[in-house]
């Protein structure tokens, strides 16, 4: 799928996803307790200690959350992720890890119960063992991705009054535009990505298993010092953790 008007469509469940209130974002900060977020840490590719460091001060300075980590620069061990037992959210940025047993069957349990998930960049491909995660939870399609231009990222119009998106502006990414051409169908794109004659969706939300799932293939370095992905993420935070549906 190349053409913008297919990858910028608006699924058939955007009425539901659209019908959430902000109130939720709102609700969520107002608890009693701040939210908890298990940071998951694995891609040295793209730096994402240093990434998910920088959303963590971020996260806990100007939204309160609390955060835990599962971080490793290991493809095969994953340790922390016992953090997800108390998480409300897990984000995920990961890539092509082996981890097996306890560690993997963690993942996929707190997937299975229908958890909060944000998953980044790499996320779509994050357990070489579990490649099926994509389609399954995330409900992408990750074919690879284009060369290393700027990738421009626009708001799809149809979702632009969606919680995740409050406080977020146009911005440009320096990360290839990754090629996702049949995205789930019960997903809703926010997020578009142009890179030159390319049109890809770079955002959306879907439901698995009654658990609110955002997905972004945005999250180059670079990424992480614009205000505006900073405040997707925090949204995305916010509105995954906020109910189950």
């Amino acid at each position: 799928m190349h053409s913008a008007h297919k990858t910028v469509g608006v699924s058939a469940g955007l009425a539901g996803l659209r019908a959430c209130d902000p109130a939720d974002l709102a609700a969520a900060g107002q608890a009693r307790r701040p939210l908890r977020v298990c940071l998951v840490s694995a891609c040295p590719h793209y730096k994402s200690d240093q990434s998910l460091a920088v959303l963590e001060k971020y996260l806990q300075e100007k939204w309160k959350m609390k955060c835990s980590r599962a971080f490793s620069q290991k493809k095969d061990d994953l340790p922390g992720l016992e953090n997800l037992e108390k998480s409300d959210c897990m984000l995920l940025f990961a890539r092509r890890m082996t981890v097996k047993g306890e560690q993997l069957e963690r993942i996929k349990r707190y997937c299975r119960r229908g958890g909060a998930i944000v998953g980044v960049r790499t996320a779509s491909h994050a357990f070489q063992n579990w490649l099926e995660m994509d389609k399954e939870v995330l409900g992408g399609d990750y074919q690879g991705h284009f060369g290393n231009k700027l990738t421009e990222v626009e708001i799809v119009e149809a979702a632009k009054d969606h919680p995740i998106l409050a406080g977020v502006k146009p911005f440009g990414s320096r990360g290839t535009l990754y090629k996702n051409p049949q995205i789930a169908k019960d997903a809703t794109v926010l997020l578009a990505g142009t890179f030159p004659g390319q049109t890809y969706p770079v955002a959306w939300v879907r439901v698995h298993r009654g658990g609110r799932v955002f997905y972004t293939s945005l999250g180059h370095p670079v990424d992480f010092r614009d205000p505006s992905f900073l405040r997707l993420l925090a949204n995305a935070i916010s509105w995954t953790s906020a109910k189950r549906q």
